[in-house]
C-alpha cells in the first residue's frame, strides 16, 4: 500500500511540474496558483522552473520513503517525508483560503490528496521496504 502512495503521489508531482512547465512558457493558467491573480505569469516565470525542480526533489523524498531509492541517508528521508507530509497539509490550507476559485477546486484537491499519501508514506512506508 504505501508503495503504491508514494507512486501515486509522484503521479501528481509530476502533474504539477507539468502545469508549472505549461505557466514557464507563458500558456494562460495562472488562475489555477498564486490567488488567480494572474492569468500569465510574466515576472514569475522563472519560480515556476524553480518550482519543476522543488517537484522533483518532492517525487525522490516520496521514492525514498517507501524504499524504493536511497537518495539521502536514512535519518534525512525520514525527517523529510513528514516535513512534506507538513507541507501539503499546510498547502491545502493556504489553497482553501485562495480568492482564486479555479485554485481552491485544483489546489485543494490535490494538496489534500498528497498529504495524505504522503501520510500513509510516512507512517508505512519503511516499514514495507
Amino acid at each position: 500500500m504505501p508503495t503504491i502512495a508514494a507512486l501515486i503521489a509522484c503521479a501528481l508531482l509530476v502533474g504539477l511540474a507539468l502545469l508549472q512547465a505549461a505557466l514557464a512558457a507563458g500558456k494562460p493558467l495562472g488562475r489555477y496558483i498564486h490567488h488567480g491573480q494572474f492569468d500569465v505569469l510574466q515576472n514569475l516565470r522563472r519560480r515556476s522552473l524553480v518550482m519543476i525542480a522543488v517537484y522533483a526533489v518532492f517525487v525522490l523524498i516520496e521514492l525514498q520513503g517507501v524504499g524504493l531509492i536511497a537518495v539521502f541517508s536514512e535519518l534525512l528521508g525520514l525527517v523529510a517525508i513528514w516535513a512534506l507530509t507538513v507541507y501539503f497539509f499546510v498547502t491545502f490550507v493556504l489553497s482553501a483560503m485562495s480568492r482564486s476559485r479555479h485554485e481552491q477546486i485544483l489546489m485543494c484537491s490535490v494538496s489534500v490528496a498528497l498529504a495524505a499519501l504522503s501520510l500513509i508514506v510516512a507512517i508505512a512506508g519503511r516499514v514495507e521496504a
